[in-house]
């Protein structure tokens, strides 16, 4: 069911807002979609209230909770900003420092900012598990294989290079340093405060209310990492994420992401959990994509304007990019330069 606010329509931005074109465009869009599942939800949000809402796909809503894959990327660093502000780490801590298994060289030189902004140049996990293996990894697993490798990729802080080993490690960290389980230090200081009341950690054998399976494979070898994939959550309580990151309730995110950023280009930079394209105006983008899930989260921070898409189908960009032209063609938004970031979490 869509939604439309007329008293949002009369707000200014800096984009036009032709927004019967855009309601009908949209509508036909999703009108055309089978409703059978797997399917996507959209959501589009300024300043905290609905511009759109649609979905597609059996029993999908905006309470369903999708799988968040690399979205899960925002949860895992802001725990670990969350425990500096606390004074309990810093960001320049050698990783080493709190995971000491790690070979000398790999834990003195790289450092947890590294991590944070895929500069660390950490082996792939993902690429070390011998062939053989049917159990599921866990983050403490990807601190085994890591361990027998003294060495990185490229010296750490040099250049950029997508790492989903460096956010199960940050897991790890963030576990060593609080004295709990990531899973509960995430719900403790992240859901329960901002009142993301569904949202949850993955954890083989536990319940996850309304949970989207995800096709064509919900589980995979390595879909049981927390850190850089773990995070369940709905539309319903992402924005109460987003609306929490626009008001700085947790942590002044402007702020911290100018004093994180690492540059991929001259226009665009990665920043605990985020892509920043930063030729104006500036975007925010992450995207999330596994064995059965495909997500995309956007802000406009200027305009405190969000646009969110999580599908319980892999693979599953075409939606999106149409979603996209329609916003451009109506004048609403262009995301396309966001669109080459995504391809760099490959």
């Amino acid at each position: 069911m869509r939604t439309i606010s007329a008293l949002i329509l009369l707000l200014t931005t800096h984009f036009a807002y032709p927004q019967p074109a855009l309601e009908s465009r949209l509508d036909s869009f999703f009108h055309q979609q089978s409703p059978a599942q797997p399917g996507f939800v959209l959501s589009i949000e300024k300043h905290g209230q609905p511009l759109y809402y649609n979905t597609t796909g059996h029993g999908l809503d905006s309470t369903t909770n999708f799988r968040m894959a690399s979205v899960t990327k925002q949860f895992t660093a802001m725990a670990i900003l969350l425990l500096e502000k606390q004074g309990a780490l810093s960001v320049d801590d050698p990783i080493g420092r709190w995971l000491p298994e790690l070979p000398l060289h790999v834990g003195k030189t790289i450092l947890i900012r590294h991590l944070l902004t895929h500069s660390s140049g950490l082996l792939d996990y993902e690429n070390l598990i011998p062939v053989t293996q049917t159990t599921q990894v866990l983050d403490a697993d990807v601190l085994r294989l890591l361990s027998t490798h003294d060495s990185t990729l490229f010296p750490p802080g040099s250049r950029f290079r997508y790492s989903n080993s460096g956010y199960c490690l940050l897991a790890l960290i963030i576990q060593r340093v609080a004295h709990t389980s990531f899973s509960n230090f995430v719900a403790t200081n992240i859901f329960l405060p901002l009142h993301m009341d569904s949202s949850a950690v993955y954890i083989p054998g536990a319940h996850i209310p309304r949970r989207a399976m995800g096709y064509p494979n919900d589980q995979s070898v390595t879909s049981a990492t927390k850190g850089d994939g773990g995070v369940y959550t709905s539309l319903n309580d992402y924005a109460k994420w987003t609306r929490a990151l626009q008001q700085n309730k947790l942590i002044n995110l402007p702020t911290t992401l100018k004093r994180l950023r690492f540059p991929i280009n001259p226009t665009s930079y990665y920043a605990a959990g985020w892509f920043e394209y930063a030729n104006p105006p500036l975007i925010l983008f992450h995207s999330g994509s596994t064995c059965g899930f495909s997500n995309f989260v956007i802000q406009l921070p200027a305009d405190e304007l969000s646009i969110v898409f999580f599908s319980n189908l892999a693979d599953n960009q075409k939606p999106f990019e149409t979603i996209n032209r329609i916003l451009k063609e109506t004048n609403f938004a262009d995301l396309e330069p966001i669109f080459h970031l995504h391809d760099l979490t490959r």
